[in-house]
């Protein structure tokens, strides 16, 4: 196995490594593992071109295609994340990547090109701790139901036809494929209704649940730094982009690997 340091982030997720070789023999295998122990690995000191994120994405998994966001050129899988000022801002929410999708991603790269001095933080929420933190009878009422979560929202900021954009019926609760533990799996971004429920029956049993989702002690707030990459597990993490840093630079190219049908 290759060596390289360690330090946790934060009690809830995250994981810093340094001096770690994404191109290494052992590398996917050591990533997949540190995911899903710690559910956000943050690589420092990464210079990538889109390709070599691409090649690092692929390593997991099958690169995918965003079905709304537009791709950098000569590159369909990656996405640029670029301030073009907080009214237009595509992530000041929270969300997990893509939930519209029959197949949502299971893993995000995201790679800091420029961020700005002060600010422009992407904070991530444990979804295992989230789902453990129910009472016992709110476990078993959520784990049988279902939710519809819709791409129209962010059809319509992409200037898109909404009746056109993806959309999925998910379960609430989903088992993770590699630790088969069970996390919240909605989000206030995505997720529109309880599945047989009607959006008024729905509302308060989502709104608690999306503030459940997000209580700070499941939380790790990432500060950016030139070269970082971050990578996370989708299936069971939420991420907010906060947009405080005015009209300053902020350029990050984003990578999905497809992931499975949630079950």
């Amino acid at each position: 196995m290759d060596s390289f340091e360690s330090r946790l982030l934060a009690p809830a997720l995250g994981i810093e490594i340094i001096g770690f070789d994404p191109r290494g023999e052992s590398a996917a295998a050591q990533l997949v593992a540190l995911l899903d122990q710690h559910l956000v690995v943050v690589l420092r000191d990464q210079d990538l071109s889109p390709e070599a994120l691409v090649n690092l994405a692929s390593t997991l998994g099958e690169p995918a295609v965003h079905p709304l966001v537009p791709h950098l050129a000569g590159h369909e899988a990656v996405q640029v994340i670029k301030n073009s000022g907080k009214s237009v801002t595509l992530n000041e929410h929270w969300h997990t990547d893509v939930s519209f999708a029959k197949r949502p991603p299971k893993y995000t790269l995201l790679h800091a090109r420029s961020v700005p001095a002060i600010g422009g933080d992407t904070q991530f929420a444990n979804q295992y701790l989230a789902y453990e933190s129910l009472s016992a009878g709110m476990r078993s009422t959520i784990d049988a139901l279902s939710a519809e979560h819709r791409g129209d929202g962010l059809a319509i900021m992409m200037g898109k036809d909404p009746s056109q954009a993806p959309h999925a019926v998910h379960p609430v609760v989903r088992t993770h494929r590699n630790t088969s533990k069970r996390a919240l799996y909605v989000c206030a971004a995505f997720t529109r209704w309880i599945d047989g429920w009607s959006p008024e029956e729905s509302a308060g049993l989502l709104r608690f649940l999306f503030e459940r989702s997000t209580r700070p002690e499941f939380t790790y707030r990432h500060h950016w730094m030139p070269g970082d990459v971050a990578i996370w597990d989708n299936r069971a993490t939420l991420h907010y982009a906060i947009h405080d840093h005015g009209d300053e630079e902020r350029i990050l190219h984003r990578v999905t690997v497809t992931g499975e049908v949630p079950v």
